[in-house]
């Protein structure tokens, strides 16, 4: 009992110590979940350009399984976090049994509805046979193999929320390792493997993300002391849920908004053409490699919030935010100078023929002027979420998705050039980033300001 009232090294540890200790790992982890992204298409395009489609068509469905785990994960992960952090072990216990609860309860879900949607959903993007069957074949087997990406997702925030985000960079990446390693192996039929074509990709995704959800169950239960797993937490509790969907269901609406985006950008781009549709698909991938580490920055910063928070140490919040504010930013910066200096030779990882490449070039050097706003906004909302103000996060991604970006870019394709369309993202990140600073600003003199009557400061190092 002594080691569990001793303080969390979140309400201690030096801030930009702190900060470094818990992203870092995270960081590292999605760096290589983003490589396994990208090899699972880099792949997938020497089959053909149909084959490329297929998978990056795909995409609003996955999204949409990644923003119900994720968005439950969030909301145990506030929660949890700041029940640590005020000292209520009892509820930080709910909190993660029902989150499993929740998890399973996704699972179901999902199993069921996306194996029989799978067709019908590729139907209304495209009436290509090639990518309708393949696309069929590969959603199938997520959908209905999504056991290891739910429990991975809600096991790994249980460990993120408790700090041992080292643990969580062994689990996502054996599982991403195991993905790459077994993409060319199931896809060509190496060996004594059958070739599955885009089929394997996905086999190769699924097993990848059941060993990484398998490793991060046995972390949990071996080394994550701040936290007591029973059945009798299992037990749905009605006060419980509605605080981690509180903060979950702005997070998963703010998610789920990227299907509905890609959706709706794919049904605009295949007008022009499907080697349009493939370049958006590969933007996509490449882009992951930008964002994957700021969101594991996100993954590290938002216990810290939410721990200090319930602690009421408002120094110790201000600090976390402009720091991870300023690494966001020079990440996303770095991605940007990449993007207009190598496009064709990003592009030509994914055997881009003349036709991608005329359309890929500008249209990466024009989406990646987004960065250089993207990089707050994304810490911004993570900050709303980590302090329980979820639904300004889910604000922003509506108004940019699909009160800005979608709308302009639909406007746009009237002109009959596709580089235009691309002019969408760039403005949407505008609009985003203006939102940010005026509801940033809400938050600290709301929210954050008023702890400093009665939290704490700074504390000297241990």
């Amino acid at each position: 009992m002594s080691e569990r009232i001793r303080e969390n090294k979140m309400g201690v540890m030096p801030v930009g110590k702190l900060l470094r200790n818990m992203s870092v790992p995270m960081m590292l982890a999605m760096l290589v979940q983003a490589l396994y992204n990208v090899v699972d298409s880099y792949f997938v395009a020497k089959i053909s350009q149909d084959a490329l489609n297929a998978v990056g068509m795909s995409f609003p469905v996955q999204n949409l399984m990644i923003a119900v785990g994720v968005g439950t994960g969030v909301g145990v992960n506030a929660l949890l976090s700041r029940s640590l952090g005020e000292k209520e072990f009892e509820t930080a216990n709910e909190a993660a049994g029902n989150g499993i609860f929740l998890s399973v309860i996704s699972c179901l879900i999902f199993m069921t509805a996306g194996v029989a949607a799978a067709r019908p959903f590729f139907l209304l993007q495209t009436d290509i046979p090639g990518i309708v069957e393949q696309g069929t074949s590969y959603l199938t087997i997520c959908c209905g193999c999504s056991v290891g990406m739910f429990m991975g997702v809600m096991f790994d925030r249980l460990l993120q929320s408790t700090g041992k985000t080292a643990l969580t960079m062994a689990t996502q990446g054996v599982g991403a390792v195991i993905n790459i390693v077994m993409d060319p192996v199931l896809i060509f039929g190496l060996g004594p493997f059958p070739e599955m074509g885009v089929a394997g990709a996905a086999a190769a995704t699924v097993i990848g993300q059941i060993i990484g959800a398998v490793m991060s169950v046995i972390m949990n239960l071996r080394f994550n002391r701040d936290l007591t797993f029973s059945f009798h937490y299992l037990k749905p509790r009605s006060r419980v849920i509605r605080r981690i969907y509180a903060v979950g269901i702005p997070t998963m609406v703010m998610n789920s908004i990227g299907s509905v985006m890609v959706f709706g950008m794919n049904k605009i781009l295949i007008g022009f053409t499907d080697a349009a549709t493939a370049v958006f698909s590969v933007y996509f991938k490449l882009q992951s490699f930008i964002f994957m580490p700021v969101f594991g920055l996100n993954n590290g910063m938002v216990p810290i919030i939410a721990y200090n928070y319930g602690a009421r140490n408002r120094e110790r919040i201000l600090k976390t935010m402009k720091l991870s504010a300023i690494t966001a930013v020079c990440i996303m910066l770095a991605g940007l100078a990449a993007a207009e200096i190598f496009p064709a030779q990003l592009l030509g990882l994914f055997e881009a023929s003349d036709e991608m490449l005329a359309i890929g070039v500008p249209a990466l050097r024009i989406i990646c002027t987004s960065f250089t706003f993207a990089g707050f906004g994304i810490v911004s909302s993570s900050t709303f979420q980590a302090l329980g103000h979820g639904v300004l996060s889910m604000v922003v991604s509506i108004i940019r998705q699909l009160v800005v970006l979608l709308p302009v870019a639909f406007l746009l394709s009237f002109s009959g050039r596709v580089e235009l369309v691309w002019l969408a993202f760039p403005i949407s990140e505008l609009f985003s980033v203006t939102l940010c600073v005026l509801f940033t600003r809400h938050i600290i003199r709301n929210v954050i300001d008023p702890l400093g009557a009665e939290g704490g400061s700074e504390p000297a190092c241990p």
